[in-house]
């Protein structure tokens, strides 16, 4: 946990090399250990020091876990800064929380860019066919929700998460 806070205060505070809105080191955290660096600084745990972040400083492991942890927290612009920083940009995790980050902050057709890219990847990871049915539903595509749950029934059967999840949104949305 208290690697997740460190890896998501280095890219938050990486933000402003990208364009982003400015942040302050250790905003966003819950205080720890983690010594406080000045603004555009970030702890570097192996030199023991604050460091000016760099492109490539962190991992696409430790920059999925970051963004994944930012998009489920709402946090969707920092959650794009932090996904755009992974050197493989064909990683279908990273593609996948591309998509669900902008679909939540309303830019659906770039989101649905984002789970499309990621299903040509792996035709196979029902998550990203989960999130793209409920894209098809934020448009009113019936049909096309169907599909991807179809698409997960071929891949799991009806007891996955994925296939109950996708399965009571469409539930949802025919009864409102």
């Amino acid at each position: 946990m208290r690697r997740r806070l460190l890896i998501q205060v280095m890219a938050v505070a990486a933000l402003p090399l990208f364009a982003a809105p400015a942040f302050t080191a250790g905003e966003g955290g819950g205080g720890g250990d983690t010594p406080k660096c000045k603004k555009g600084e970030v702890w570097d745990k192996k030199l023991k020091k604050c460091v000016t972040p760099k492109y490539g400083m962190l991992d696409d492991d430790n920059i999925y876990e970051a963004g994944h942890d930012l998009a489920m927290a709402g946090r969707y612009d920092e959650a794009i800064a932090v996904l755009s920083l992974a050197a493989n940009k064909q990683d279908p995790r990273i593609l996948n929380y591309l998509g669900y980050s902008h679909r939540h902050s309303g830019r659906i057709t770039v989101g649905l860019g984002y789970y499309e890219e990621a299903l040509r990847i792996n035709p196979d990871y029902t998550l990203v066919r989960e999130y793209l049915g409920e894209a098809h539903l934020q448009m009113g595509d019936l049909a096309g929700a169907r599909e991807q749950l179809s698409e997960i029934e071929k891949r799991t059967g009806k007891g996955s998460r994925e296939y109950g999840m996708l399965a009571d949104q469409i539930d949802h949305f025919m009864r409102s």
